[in-house]
C-alpha cells in the first residue's frame, strides 16, 4: 500500500484538486454551489491524476525515461517496487474509477460532457503513451494549461449551474490557474534537463534550453497574475495579499535560477505550494 501510495505522488495532487475547488467557490459566491456534484469533479480529477502518474511511471519505465541517474523522486516501477503489469493494470481500474464518476455528472450538467470524459481519458494515456506521446514531444505544457486549470475549473462551475452558464470571469480565473500550474511541470523538466536529452524526451526545456526554461517560468506567473488582477481591483484590502503573493513567487523563481540537480526538487515541493497559494487567495477574493 506503501508504494501504491507513493506511485499516486500524492505531493502533485493539489495541482487537480485546486481548480475543482475554485469551479466550487465561483458558484458558492453566485449562489448555486452543489456538495454532490462538487464531490463527484473531485473524485474525477483526483482519480485522473493518478492514473496519470501510474501511466507517467509505467511508459517511462518502457522508455528508459526513468533511470538510476534520476534526479526527482523514486518512481515505482523503475525502482522494483510494483510490476509493470500491476501498474499498468492500476492504470486502467483508476482511470475506469474515473470514468464511472464523471459518468455521474451527466445527470447534473447532460450529455455534452462525454465529450470532455473522452478527451480526458486519452490525454490520461497520450501524455506518455502511443505513437506521439504529448510529454516526450514539447505538448506537455500545453495539457497542464488545459487540464489542470481550464477544463477542471470551466467544467466544474458548469455543472455547478446545472449545464447553463459558462462566464467569462471563469474561463480566465482558470487559465490563470493553469498558467500557474506549467510552472509545476517547468521546474520538474528543468532539474532533468539533461537525462531528457539522453532518453529523447523533447520537453520545452530540452527543445529551447535552459534559460528559455527560466523565462518561461517568469512568464506562466506574470500572465497568471495579470487574468487575475481584475478580480483583485474593487477589493482594495485584497490588494495587499496579492502583492504578497507576487513577491513570494518572484522569490521562488529566483530560487530555480540559483539550483540545481536535487537541490530543485525543493523548488518543485515550493512551485506546487505557490499554485495552492494562489488558489486560496482566489478563493478568498471571491467569497
Amino acid at each position: 500500500m506503501q508504494y501504491w501510495l507513493e506511485a499516486a505522488r500524492p505531493k502533485t495532487l493539489p495541482a487537480s484538486v485546486c481548480p475543482v475547488l475554485l469551479g466550487c467557490a465561483l458558484a458558492f459566491r453566485d449562489g448555486v454551489f452543489q456538495p454532490v456534484p462538487a464531490v463527484l469533479c473531485l473524485l474525477v480529477a483526483l482519480l485522473a491524476q493518478i492514473a496519470s502518474n501510474f501511466a507517467n511511471d509505467y511508459f517511462d519505465f518502457k522508455k528508459g525515461a526513468d533511470t538510476e541517474e534520476r534526479l526527482g523522486p523514486e518512481r515505482a516501477v523503475a525502482s522494483g517496487w510494483i510490476a509493470p503489469k500491476a501498474m499498468l493494470r492500476g492504470t486502467f481500474i483508476t482511470l475506469g474509477l474515473a470514468c464511472v464518476c464523471g459518468l455521474c455528472l451527466i445527470f447534473f450538467a447532460g450529455w455534452e460532457l462525454i465529450p470532455v470524459g473522452i478527451a480526458i481519458a486519452i490525454c490520461v494515456l497520450a501524455y506518455s503513451a502511443g505513437p506521439f506521446p504529448l510529454a516526450y514531444n514539447g505538448l506537455g505544457d500545453v495539457c497542464v494549461l488545459l487540464f489542470y486549470g481550464i477544463i477542471p475549473g470551466c467544467f466544474t462551475y458548469y455543472i455547478q449551474m446545472n449545464g447553463q452558464f459558462l462566464s467569462p470571469e471563469c474561463l480566465a480565473l482558470s487559465a490563470a490557474l493553469g498558467f500557474l500550474s506549467i510552472n509545476i511541470l517547468v521546474v520538474n523538466n528543468y532539474r532533468d534537463y539533461e537525462q531528457d536529452k539522453v532518453s529523447r524526451k523533447r520537453t520545452t526545456i530540452v527543445l529551447f534550453g535552459r534559460t528559455f526554461g527560466r523565462f518561461f517560468y517568469l512568464a506562466n506567473g506574470i500572465i497568471a497574475m495579470g487574468l487575475a488582477l481584475p478580480l483583485f481591483l474593487p477589493l482594495s484590502w485584497t490588494i495587499l495579499l496579492y502583492v504578497a503573493f507576487f513577491l513570494l513567487f518572484l522569490l521562488t523563481w529566483r530560487e530555480l535560477s540559483q539550483k540545481d540537480g536535487r537541490a530543485l526538487n525543493q523548488t518543485l515541493a515550493h512551485t506546487a505550494r505557490n499554485v495552492f497559494l494562489f488558489t486560496l487567495l482566489l478563493i478568498i477574493a471571491l467569497i
